[in-house]
């Protein structure tokens, strides 16, 4: 996908989620957090501080996944899911990371929504 139709799916899926945010648009870390919620299985609930970190480190992992960054090693005890790096990110620019990322919740949410 090129930016312009990435950043087009991504506002449109922003509008989507609006609608669950008192018609706020979330931003990258909340969407992030919702995609660790989904990933984790266990419903929405109240999370601490440091667990909504973990959340997103999930959902980062969970997108990255799919170009092969990273490969589910599987659940602790308490249900979490650990991934593990298989091969390590190349530095990307802050712009390259944001447009990467915007491309993969895309991707994720797809299947969801008609973005």
């Amino acid at each position: 996908m090129i930016p312009a139709e990435i950043n087009h799916k991504f506002n449109k899926l922003q509008q989507i989620l609006a609608s669950d945010f008192d018609n706020e648009k979330p931003d990258m870390k909340v969407i992030l957090f919702l995609i660790g919620v989904q990933e984790l299985g266990k419903g929405p609930k109240k999370f601490s501080k440091r667990q909504k970190e973990e959340l997103m480190h999930i959902a980062t992992c969970r997108l990255f996944s799919e170009m092969g960054f990273y490969k589910l090693e599987g659940l602790d005890q308490d249900g979490w899911p650990h991934w593990k790096k298989i091969k390590p990110i190349p530095n990307y620019t802050l712009l390259e990371q944001e447009m990467i990322l915007k491309s993969l919740i895309v991707s994720y949410f797809e299947n969801l929504f008609d973005l």
